[in-house]
This record gives structure tokens, C-alpha cells and sequence, in this order.
């Protein structure tokens, strides 16, 4: 048997890290700048974290939804401590396609309705719901075609409410910062009028907080920044720091009935001693502080930048574009300068840094990028 070939992959094999370090085969170094697509967000290999791991690991792996887990009350109180949702509830599952999928499945349960808007260049996943809900037909399979979801553009407030006008929701899906689709930042205006419209009509308001949560932005949700509480708020990546774990946060006024969601590995107690390790070096190390003060950092620099055309984001989610001429930068980061960076739509180079990402290790990047223009 061979593996089902579709990840497009650098010829490069990583096997150690550490920090916002890793190591190939060869035992060449890197700055990793990406995390793995936001999702480590404490640093690889964090003694915390695998001690807390290595421990649960010795007495109970696994068991079904079927039996009082306590590990997963823990982390809901944590949780709610540490994000400031105190009296939203907590559904655990696995990925971020799977923690929308539950969102909008609970929202439609909610309202009784079926359609949902999203915005155009959002992207929500790879499940049958949550694929439909993102603007990229090249991986919606027809299986996935649906008129249950209305596109409108991102950050127009005048073809949002056209969309309310023309349409009864049962959900609002968007996220407060656009990964995939460019490092594009929700404008507080924009989520304040979510926020308005969803409340005229008894539409559920989705946060689609994947990879713009969990402290990335500065904020413990990028949507938090607007002064608004959404009704549901999905979180995945940087939650386990590479352990899969997803969460589906729920306001008080939705009503819970057994069977309604349901997961086989969702919630289990490793997941959940990754989980709370997360939210303990978070608290412990202040990295919300960190990202502010080092995301901030990084884009004065990057401000400098002649070759950077357009530089956008908040904390330690930042994306900027360089002029034609430098197409290659990614490249030169890679393999000249051994920095790991990635991509969104448009060419814009994307930063995902752990949020433990040191101001020193910032400013060799801020190097490492001068040289890899000089390269291009």
C-alpha cells in the first residue's frame, strides 16, 4: 500500500523540535515561523506539555463518551477561566471541520432553519457542511453542493444586509481573522453588525475561531477585539499544540438533548491533558502578553520592509505580500535560510509562530527575510 497523494510536500523530512525550532533527517535547523498551520502554539516538545501527556498516558488513554470523564469538566472550567466565556458550555471533538460542522448542525437545531451565510474567501474545512460554507469550489466534491449556504463579500457591511433582507439564516459563519484566504482582519464594524442583524432576526451567530483563537491574535478570540460575544465559538488548532483536539463553545440559551452531537474520540483523556496543558503555559507564561508585545514587533518591522506591498494582522497572525519581483522569498526562507513560513491565497506569506515565539528569534527572522530578498 502507498499513501493517497495529495499533499503537495517540500522535499524535506522533519523529525525533532523544540521551541520554535526543528530539526530535519540531516540534522539541519529551522526557525519555524508557521507551527504547522497555527497549531503549535506553545512551542514544540514543551516539557508542560509532554509531562502532562506522559502522565495521563500511564493511567487511562482512552474510553468512550458512555462513562464520567472528569478530565473534560477540568478543562471546560479552564477553559471558561481562561477565555472569559464563563457560562458558555463546551462540546469536545476533533478537528476544526469537525468542530464547525457541530456549530451549524446545532445552530439549524437552534433556529429550525436551514441557510447559512458565510463570506467570500473564508475557509471553515473539508467536511460536507463545512466545505460547503467555504469559498473554494475546487475541493467541494458535487456531494457537497448545496443552496443552503449564501456567499457574501468579506467586510461589506451594505451586501450584509442586503443578504439579511433577501434570506432567513439559521447561522452566520465567519472568522475573525481569514487564514487561508489572506490574513484579512473582520472589522470591528463589521462583526458589531453580525452581531446586530443575528439579534434582529434569532440568527446564531458562528465565530469560526480555528486558527485566529486560543491567544493567536492578541486577543483569547480575534472576535473579541470588537466588543461582541458571538453565540458560538469553534476552536481547533493551536487548542492540543499538536495533539488533535477541537472545541465547540455554546452560549447559555441553547438547549442540550442527548443524541443531538456525538463524537467516538472526541474529548478523550489525552486530548484533554493536551488541552489543559495548553491553557496552563498560556496562564503560567503569560503568552497572550507575549503575543501582543512580539506581534507587535514583528509588524512595526515588517513595516520597513520596502519590498513588502501590503502587510496585514493582528498579534502573531500576520500576512503581508512582496512586490513580483521577490516571488521567490518563501523559497529563499526555506531553503537559503532555513526559515519554515506559509502561504495563503494570493501569494501572501503567512506567520504562525508559536505564541511563545522569543523577540530574538523575531528579529533573526527579521535578518533571514533581508537576506532572503537579497536572494530573490
Amino acid at each position: 500500500m502507498t499513501l493517497f497523494d495529495v499533499y503537495p510536500l517540500q522535499p524535506l523530512t522533519i523529525t525533532r523540535g523544540l521551541g520554535s525550532r526543528v530539526w530535519d533527517d540531516k540534522g539541519q535547523e529551522y526557525l519555524d515561523m508557521y507551527g504547522g498551520h497555527a497549531v503549535i502554539s506553545i512551542g514544540h516538545s514543551h516539557p508542560h506539555w509532554v509531562a502532562r501527556i506522559e502522565e495521563q498516558l500511564k493511567k487511562l488513554a482512552f474510553y468512550s463518551n458512555s462513562v464520567h470523564l472528569p478530565l473534560q469538566k477540568e478543562l471546560a472550567e479552564k477553559l471558561g477561566v481562561v477565555s472569559g466565556k464563563h457560562d458558555y458550555r463546551l462540546f469536545l471533538c476533533n478537528s476544526g471541520a469537525e468542530a464547525n460542522e457541530n456549530a451549524l448542525k446545532l445552530a439549524s437545531f437552534h433556529t429550525g432553519r436551514s441557510k447559512v451565510l458565510a463570506f467570500t474567501k473564508g475557509f471553515h474545512g473539508r467536511t460536507s457542511l463545512a466545505v460547503a460554507v467555504t469559498d473554494n469550489p475546487a475541493i467541494q466534491a458535487p456531494v457537497n453542493a448545496t443552496d443552503n449556504v449564501i456567499f457574501a463579500p468579506f467586510n461589506d457591511i451594505a451586501a450584509l444586509e442586503e443578504a439579511f433582507r433577501d434570506h432567513t439564516f439559521a447561522a452566520v459563519i465567519v472568522e475573525g481573522i481569514q487564514g487561508i484566504g489572506g490574513i484579512h482582519v473582520a472589522s470591528d464594524v463589521f462583526l458589531q453588525k453580525i452581531r446586530s442583524l443575528c439579534d434582529a432576526t434569532d440568527t446564531v451567530f458562528v465565530a469560526d475561531s480555528v486558527q485566529c483563537g486560543y491567544g493567536r491574535s492578541g486577543q483569547f478570540f480575534a472576535h473579541d477585539r470588537a466588543g461582541v460575544q458571538a453565540d458560538i465559538y469553534t476552536t481547533a488548532k493551536g487548542m492540543g499544540n499538536g495533539f488533535p483536539v477541537a472545541g465547540v463553545l455554546i452560549a447559555p440559551n441553547f438547549e442540550a438533548k442527548h443524541g443531538m452531537l456525538g463524537t467516538t474520540f472526541g474529548g478523550n483523556p489525552l486530548a484533554c491533558a493536551a488541552a489543559l496543558a495548553v491553557l496552563e503555559v498560556m496562564e503560567n507564561e503569560d503568552l497572550i502578553g507575549n503575543v501582543q508585545k512580539v506581534g507587535n514587533y514583528l509588524k512595526t518591522e515588517l513595516a520597513r520592509f520596502p519590498q513588502i506591498t501590503a502587510l496585514r494582522g493582528e498579534g502573531l497572525m500576520i500576512g503581508f505580500e512582496v512586490a513580483p519581483e521577490h516571488a521567490q522569498v518563501r523559497k529563499n526562507l526555506l531553503f537559503e535560510q532555513h526559515v519554515f513560513t506559509g502561504e495563503a491565497k494570493g501569494g501572501v506569506v503567512r506567520l504562525l509562530p508559536s505564541m511563545a515565539l522569543s523577540q530574538e528569534d523575531a528579529t533573526e527572522f527579521l535578518e533571514k527575510l533581508e537576506k532572503a530578498f537579497h536572494q530573490s
